[in-house]
């Protein structure tokens, strides 16, 4: 049964924290949720916590790849511009998916039938005053 937590942006590196510390051996993470609703800065986090330094994560959305260097690669994935799994297959997704480097992806559904094996999946949705509902 999927986990479901209210969190401010303050909560984010301590949940950061627990979704690495649960995620195991998984590396693949999936974020869903409408525009706005905080994949790019929950993911700045996840970054942080993998020693990239946070101010240098910003959301693919033209680049739809960005790859940070910290204690290790970490790919991070914007496919919301991209029409089909042929223009993901073209970028070279399914290096990046196997390549055992954490990557966490930004509106992933394009790529569901490439994923390989376990992953991580959280949506997040807006709650009031400011707040962000998590569910993983």
């Amino acid at each position: 049964m999927p986990t479901s937590v209210v969190v401010r942006e303050s909560d984010l590196p301590d949940l950061a924290k627990r979704l690495l510390t649960e995620a195991g051996e998984r590396r693949i993470f999936l974020l869903e949720g409408t525009l706005g609703a905080g994949k790019t800065t929950l993911i700045k986090q996840l970054c942080a916590k993998l020693g990239v330094d946070p101010s240098e994560v910003h959301s693919p959305t033209f680049a739809l790849v960005n790859e940070y260097e910290g204690d290790e690669t970490v790919y991070h994935l914007d496919l919301y511009r991209l029409n089909n799994l042929d223009e993901a297959i073209d970028i070279g997704i399914e290096d990046i998916l196997y390549s055992r480097q954490f990557c966490f992806i930004e509106w992933p559904e394009l790529v569901e039938p490439i994923l390989p094996g376990e992953v991580v999946r959280i949506k997040l949705e807006l709650a009031p005053d400011s707040a962000r509902k998590i569910l993983f």
